[in-house]
């Protein structure tokens, strides 16, 4: 469980639907309501499997919930939240239930995404060879879908070797 920073004003632009957001006649509550079924969407289109997913959203905070078998799909969850345009904190709140005779994988370090990187210039800074670039593209799937888009402001998942 912890708090994630994000940067706000990158990542998918799942919350910025004009319709929803100039519709005079809907009330604030209606809008929660669609930006949370919205980021919910995220999830299940990511294909992560998370018993009892729960998404609460406060402003630019999201506080999300549920139960999963292992810490890589809880920490693609966070990323997957928090790579939202307009979220700048996850608050997660995913318990972890991994099989006791096995031994739980170790958490990833999450690294923010400058301008003029890659992949492969991210894994020589991390590990010292470039061509270890396809470790962190695969660490972050089904959010990267090409490892050459990646973005400034992009949370990634950097899994320890």
């Amino acid at each position: 469980m912890g708090l994630f920073s994000f940067l706000k004003s990158a990542g998918a632009k799942v919350l910025a639907n004009k319709a929803v957001e100039n519709e005079a006649a809907s009330a604030a509550e209606d809008i929660k309501k669609r930006k949370i079924a919205a980021l919910e969407d995220v999830v299940s289109k990511s294909e992560l499997l998370v018993d009892n997913l729960s998404v609460d959203l406060e402003g630019d905070r999201v506080t999300v919930y549920g139960v999963t078998d292992s810490v890589t799909i809880k920490e693609k969850v966070v990323l997957a939240l928090g790579n939202v345009h307009g979220i700048a904190t996850v608050d997660d709140r995913i318990s972890v239930t991994e099989a006791e005779e096995a031994e739980p994988a170790p958490s990833a370090d999450f690294y923010e995404v400058k301008s003029g990187d890659s992949l492969s210039k991210i894994a020589k800074a991390h590990y010292g060879d470039p061509m270890k670039y396809n470790l962190i593209f695969e660490a972050n799937q089904p959010m990267l879908t090409d490892p050459n888009k990646i973005y400034p402001g992009q949370m990634l998942r950097i899994p320890k070797l």
